[in-house]
């Protein structure tokens, strides 16, 4: 480690990360491994730089993120498409590169259809919004929110998302594939994770949104879907040791409008000795997925972690998810926080539901895999619910082998232990969670960034 800190060396790699599109810098590269080839960790994606964009914020440079913000909202298709090869209007491309042409430079796209499995990225343009409201927080610059492409910006946004479709439900419908988590993991339909993140950015655009008679509608939509989603967020995703009991009993094959088991859940699709067995009195947890015949009792850290800092879980669900964390310590976070999902899919079901995915064997990458850019969203969960002291423990064990692990992407095995078998070293985002996680912990003011009040009406 020599004469220079930790903090130090992580600002030495991330500068190195920072991209310049005609000469004014514009987002980070994914990663910058000297040992394997870019393919595409060359390019800077939407949820990738979020984490360096609270950074640059937080350290008074608000013009990469200003930048990016500009540039990634030119790449978002404005008018109608019937193509089923073009992407959707209003939809955010998962990333961008720079590419060059006689006489210049342009950033080429990607909206998924470039990724391992083509999957649209539901996550990008959610994320785009919960960015711009933290811009417009750190700079009080409220005149690039309210320009008009911006303001239209948003509603295509909100517009792709409470679309009228085959759904009945408050959630946002998505395939699998379409979030971080973007192989097949099981998680079509409406994964936790994309639904903590389209409850912020509803939150979000209620604050970026003008009030005037071109927005009327939208923000009259995001109202009409706030409370339905909040309820069945809270209500019918919630699993702690009561709510357990509640479902072993249902009753299926139920009609009408006071059926109890709404979505037809069989118990015996739930394996209720080993949930009873792990799942600690004081603790709790909002489930992966819910669908019909479906409730996927695995814990996503995303859309948990996502639904204290927005307020979407209510302050003794959010006590109850800290306690878990807590308690279950050495199977969430272990030697490297933290899970990103748990447990991990082994023997059939990793054969069947991922389709046999190398990358995404037992307790590795999206399976079971340990995610340390998850460690600012630990952070900012404990610091705003009073319990830094998880945050903490938790910077603590990450300080032991990142630098000397030289920031890998991902740890694999069921306690974090070994670097991950296919992860790009130098990741940006790995980085910068550290550095962010420690700016947030020694400065919670910063946490207005990113979190939400309990109300928001």
């Amino acid at each position: 480690m020599g004469d220079r800190s930790m903090v130090e060396q992580a600002w030495d790699a991330l500068e190195k990360t920072i991209i310049f599109f005609k000469g004014k810098p514009v987002g980070t590269v994914a990663a910058l491994d000297p040992d394997i080839p870019a393919l595409n960790y060359d390019q800077c994606f939407i949820r990738d730089f979020v984490s360096s964009a609270l950074l640059f914020l937080i350290k008074g440079r608000p013009d990469i993120v200003r930048n990016f913000l500009e540039e990634t909202l030119k790449l978002q298709p404005k008018t109608g498409q019937l193509e089923c090869l073009k992407p959707s209007r209003g939809l955010m491309p998962a990333s961008f590169k720079i590419a060059s042409i006689i006489g210049g430079e342009y950033l080429k796209p990607d909206f998924g259809d470039h990724a391992i499995g083509r999957v649209a990225p539901a996550d990008a343009c959610l994320w785009w919004i919960i960015l711009l409201r933290a811009y417009v927080i750190s700079t009080d610059d409220r005149a690039l929110a309210h320009r008009s492409d911006f303001q239209e910006g948003i509603r295509l946004i909100l517009e792709l998302c409470l679309v009228t479709r085959f759904d009945m439900y408050p959630m946002v419908l998505v395939p699998d594939g379409a979030s971080m988590i973007d192989r097949r993991m099981g998680l079509y339909g409406h994964p936790l994770d994309i639904q903590s993140l389209f409850y912020a950015a509803l939150r979000a655009s209620l604050e970026l949104l003008i009030p005037n008679q071109e927005n009327q509608m939208i923000i009259h939509a995001v109202n009409n879907r706030l409370d339905p989603l909040l309820k069945q967020l809270q209500e019918n995703y919630w699993i702690d040791p009561d709510r357990l009991n509640v479902i072993y009993r249902f009753q299926v094959e139920e009609y009408g409008e006071e059926a109890l088991n709404q979505f037809n859940i069989y118990s015996d699709s739930i394996p209720f000795y080993r949930l009873a067995k792990w799942l600690p009195e004081a603790g709790g947890y909002l489930a992966g997925n819910l669908g019909p015949s479906q409730l996927d009792c695995r814990f996503f850290a995303i859309g948990n972690l996502m639904a204290i800092i927005s307020s979407l879980a209510n302050e003794y669900q959010s006590h109850r998810i800290l306690n878990l964390i807590e308690l279950r310590w050495n199977d969430l976070v272990g030697h490297m926080p933290m899970k990103l999902c748990y447990p991990a899919l082994e023997d059939a079901d990793w054969r069947t539901v991922t389709g046999a995915d190398p990358k995404n064997r037992p307790w590795s990458y999206h399976n079971g895999g340990s995610w340390p850019v998850l460690l600012w969203m630990l952070t900012v969960a404990a610091r705003k619910m009073n319990r830094a002291e998880l945050a903490h423990h938790a910077i603590a064990i990450a300080e032991r082998r990142l630098l000397h692990d030289h920031w890998p992407e991902y740890y694999d095995g069921p306690d974090g232990r070994l670097i991950g078998k296919e992860a790009r070293k130098f990741q940006t985002w790995t980085i910068a969670g550290y550095l962010l996680a420690k700016e947030l912990l020694a400065n919670p003011h910063h946490l207005n960034l990113i979190t939400f009040d309990t109300e928001w009406c």
